[in-house]
């Protein structure tokens, strides 16, 4: 750590810290809120503010199976309900008159688990290659931020949040080098699902102009008011002085009575229609279309999402070792569950965009690690985008492959979408050979219903699984 620089943007004093090629300001307060209730803006302070240490994570349990696959460590950073915080991350040899693109992350996790600050998340490689402002933003999960009640208790807390921390960028971004004018949100799971939705608000176009949304489960976002109805009521036990460590205990029976609702529950919190800032569930395609022709969007997953939850249900591992048939029961299992919960989704989302007057478009990662269990997989696109060696390199879910492979195709998805945080024309089609495709969205045809043999399936396949989106 060298010398400490010192920025001044309009909510006050912040000094930050140099780490090699980058600049850094962590743990930034942009809102605060009592439990179950809206954020509001932090007020403008006027000492300088020492922002070195990251963001604390909403509480939230831990995740073996994560743990093992991403190479995270529960408690890897410290708990807390004030969790509203964000931090940058520059280039170290910016100049005073630069602007530069800004991209601000969201992070997924089932919207219950997760910090902007994990050190899977750590976006140096990003910035210091392309040339890019990261703000890195961390928000309320599960029952703190993600539930309404019966009792008037609201939704989306955990979005608004979200909402504060754009409107925080807006202000004070140009402080640190950034173009408040050329933002881009980008998240991965939860996160992508969160930037889709806020693209449902009536300030989304001035937060942000352009968004990438990485394997959103857009698939399970309808229908889920008669289950966040049985969720609300079994969470009613949860009053503002439970311990928050108390809270999290009760997220697992909550989400334990989610389950008879099949597919939905793989995923049991998150965005709710009709709870602020969201519209009524009947009114959300109306709400993204008045947004479309200001935000440009670049939507997409991975070939094999599903591969990465397959080998957690019992019912299924036990299908492939079925002789002859079993593995190719899984594959077809894998198929239906990308195409139903990510592929199907995001291309009637980019279709639906491009009608609007929107720009959009979609890709498709397939690279993984050789031999790899969970080949190109959910999560597969974070060490490529967030390609920090000491962190990633022979972790389970690109175990098998060099690093040197790794970084090599991350390169080049750091550049493709840096170049598109940017404005570069990404043209009609393109890709990374051997690991990634995208086109563009240009005369939508018209939409297509999933298909009665998938939805068949599906039905089947959310009947045996035991696993949770994460």
């Amino acid at each position: 750590m060298n010398s400490a620089p010192v920025f001044s943007p309009p909510c006050g004093p912040v000094t930050g810290w140099r780490d090699g090629d980058v600049l850094r300001a962590t743990g930034i307060p942009y809102a605060t809120a009592a439990r179950f209730q809206p954020p509001v803006p932090v007020p403008d302070w006027s000492q300088p503010f020492a922002a070195t240490s990251p963001a604390p994570a909403c509480p939230q349990g831990p995740v073996p199976f994560l743990d093992d696959v991403l190479g995270t460590r529960y408690g890897e950073l410290p708990g807390s309900e004030d969790c509203q915080n964000l931090s940058i991350t520059l280039p170290a040899d910016v100049s005073p008159d630069e602007r530069l693109p800004v991209m601000v992350w969201i992070h997924g996790g089932s919207y219950t688990t997760g910090s902007g600050d994990l050190a899977i998340f750590d976006p140096a490689v990003l910035v210091a290659e392309n040339r890019v402002v990261v703000v890195s933003v961390t928000y309320r999960l599960g029952l703190f931020g993600f539930l309404a009640t019966r009792t008037g208790r609201p939704g989306n807390l955990g979005l608004l949040d979200q909402l504060e921390a754009f409107r925080w960028v807006r202000r004070n971004i140009a402080a640190f080098g950034g173009d408040p004018g050329r933002v881009t949100a980008f998240g991965q799971s939860a996160g992508g699902d969160a930037i889709a939705h806020l693209m449902a608000t009536p300030e989304a176009p001035k937060l942000f102009q352009r968004a990438i949304i990485q394997s959103a489960p857009l698939g399970i976002a309808r229908g889920r008011a008669k289950m966040n109805h049985a969720m609300g009521i079994a969470a009613e036990a949860v009053t503002g002085e439970t311990p928050a460590m108390d809270v999290v205990e009760r997220e697992n029976h909550v989400a334990q009575v989610a389950r008879r609702f099949g597919m939905l529950a793989a995923m049991p919190f998150g965005t709710q229609y009709g709870h602020e800032p969201l519209p009524e569930e009947a009114g959300i395609e109306e709400a993204w279309n008045r947004s479309a022709p200001g935000i440009e969007v670049l939507i997409g997953h991975t070939s094999e999402e599903a591969r990465l939850f397959l080998p957690r249900s019992p019912h299924l591992s036990r299908l492939g070792t079925v002789p002859v048939v079993g593995d190719a029961a899984l594959r077809a299992i894998n198929w239906v569950v990308t195409e139903t919960v990510y592929g199907w989704a995001a291309r009637k989302f980019a279709r639906r965009h491009t009608r609007a007057g929107g720009n959009a478009h979609r890709y498709i990662l397939h690279w993984h690690a050789p031999g790899n269990i969970f080949g190109a997989a959910h999560t597969i696109d974070l060490p490529l985008l967030f390609g920090n060696r000491s962190t990633w390199d022979g972790v389970g879910l690109i175990a098998g492959a060099g690093w040197e492979d790794v970084n090599a195709v991350g390169r080049q998805l750091r550049a493709l979408w840096a170049g598109f945080a940017r404005g570069e024309d990404l043209g009609s089609e393109g890709g990374i050979p051997g690991a990634l495709t995208y086109r563009s969205e240009h005369r939508p045809p018209h939409p297509r219903q999933r298909p009665r043999v998938l939805a068949a399936v599906l039905r089947m396949v959310s009947t045996r699984m035991s696993w949770r989106w994460k």
